[in-house]
């Protein structure tokens, strides 16, 4: 195959696609991913998945900060004159002048049913929402965020108890089977594109950690929506006595009660509307991830405790 194509990613859910594309004979010229992040305490160099990816597989890649205003990065893609690129959760905007640079375009992998969800969090903000169903979308790069013409979307159910990290695997593996189809499509010009109903469209906007925090005075299907949603960053967490305690997994339970009250020694806390939540793992601020059962032997936390949304 002469062709030449570009990609475009950075977290793991963009590195089924790549290897899918690799694996298959897909012509890779380049990969541009985020640069590496230092560690919080600054003694590690975190290189981006797609990055040890590359290096791996022996694909040329490049990190630049920023493409906006980047002439070198601009001359770089000129003059490679590939056919095509492909972005998938790259983490940058493409700036205009970029996207003729490529032949035939740029095609984008989207995390949800466009036009619903545009923007930087789809999959949270799915099932935050407690939608039933999500998907990809292949679509056209624009200047405006996530509103190009599509060629496909593929659906998946949204089970009760799936979270962001279950959701964003299958949507990963789905789109490294579909992208095959959709890439050869692009190339030979038989693949249609459709405007979106602008109107129709919502947005994903980045999650802000203050939105983990639980209302117990909330219905039990929206705090466990949150609390897999944000599973398994930036998470969903409660404080008691001035320390924060992250819930990782959890489930509906039967009992009823006083709001935030904790209503047995399983650390099942009453909810609005009679529901509870049975917590199932939990993180004290610091601490290890822990089983319940674990937790509630050395907690202060017992049955009759009251957590408030203070």
């Amino acid at each position: 195959m002469s062709k030449k194509i570009i990609f475009m990613g950075t977290p793991i859910f963009s590195v089924p696609i790549l290897k899918s594309l690799y694996q298959n004979g897909y012509p890779i010229s380049v990969v541009y991913t985020q640069p590496p992040q230092k560690s919080q305490r600054g003694q590690k160099i975190n290189k981006s998945p797609v990055q040890s990816i590359s290096e791996t597989l022996s694909i040329d890649f490049r990190t630049p900060k920023t493409l906006r205003d980047n002439k070198e990065e601009y001359d770089f893609l000129k003059n490679l004159n590939a056919d095509l690129a492909i972005v998938v959760a790259y983490g940058q905007i493409i700036p205009k002048d970029f996207l003729d640079l490529t032949k035939k375009g740029f095609i984008n992998i989207h995390g949800s049913i466009l036009p619903k969800w545009r923007g930087a969090a789809p999959i949270q903000r799915s099932i935050i929402n407690l939608d039933r169903e999500t998907g990809i979308t292949i679509m056209k790069i624009v200047e405006e965020l996530d509103s190009g013409p599509i060629s496909n979307i593929y659906k998946i159910k949204i089970n009760k108890n799936d979270n962001a990290a279950v959701i964003s695997e299958k949507l990963s593996f789905l789109a490294a089977e579909k992208i095959l189809d959709n890439v050869d499509n692009v190339l030979d010009e038989t693949a249609k594109f459709i405007n979106q109903d602008h109107a129709q469209a919502t947005y994903a906007k980045k999650i802000d950690k203050s939105e983990g925090k639980i209302n117990w005075n909330t219905q039990a299907e929206k705090i466990l929506g949150k609390i897999n949603g944000l599973y398994p960053t930036p998470g969903a967490f409660f404080s008691f006595n001035g320390e924060r305690y992250k819930i990782l997994k959890a489930e509906i339970g039967n009992g009823s009660g006083e709001v935030g009250k904790v209503l047995n020694e399983k650390l099942e806390i009453a909810c609005n509307n009679n529901q509870s939540i049975k917590i199932l793992e939990i993180q004290r601020e610091g601490k290890k991830v822990q089983k319940i059962e674990e937790f509630v032997l050395g907690s202060q936390i017992k049955k009759g405790t009251v957590i408030s949304n203070a």
